[in-house]
């Protein structure tokens, strides 16, 4: 498979995990999915043949300047590694916030901007979920 269409799957197995998480977080299919981390283990997966690849292809992995980081995505096998990498850790993190917000309580309504930012700017959706945390304990 080319790395093109393996960049296709897993778009297209990740958006559809999202969309449960955002609109029915408390679904059965949902819950299993994130209780036993099924999309991720699946992108991580992924994200181990083609690290590997961009490994064998490209020498060793240097992360010690940004120049060197740089270099490691101009080679496509390592690209798409590292979109693994950021589609398999956000989701990670969404499904966390939903596993938090178990304890926490804040409603859905406020917990979807929260996964609908961390699904496009991973980050941001974890912080923007952290001070609505912060807030919620203080609270209590």
């Amino acid at each position: 498979m080319t790395p093109t269409a393996v960049f296709s799957l897993v778009g297209m197995i990740t958006m559809p995990m999202w969309i449960l998480m955002i609109f029915l977080p408390k679904w059965k299919a949902t819950r299993f999915l994130i209780d036993f981390k099924i999309i991720p283990l699946l992108l991580s997966a992924v994200y181990a043949i083609y690290i590997f690849i961009a490994m064998q292809i490209g020498g060793g992995m240097d992360f010690g300047s940004l120049a060197s980081v740089m270099a490691l995505f101009t080679e496509e096998n390592a690209v798409l590694a590292g979109w693994v990498h950021y589609l398999a850790f956000d989701l990670l993190i969404g499904m966390w916030i939903l596993d938090e917000n178990k304890k926490l309580g804040i409603h859905q309504l406020l917990i979807a901007p929260c996964l609908f930012a961390t699904f496009m700017l991973g980050p941001i959706g974890f912080l923007l979920f952290m001070i609505m945390r912060t807030i919620k304990q203080r609270q209590s």
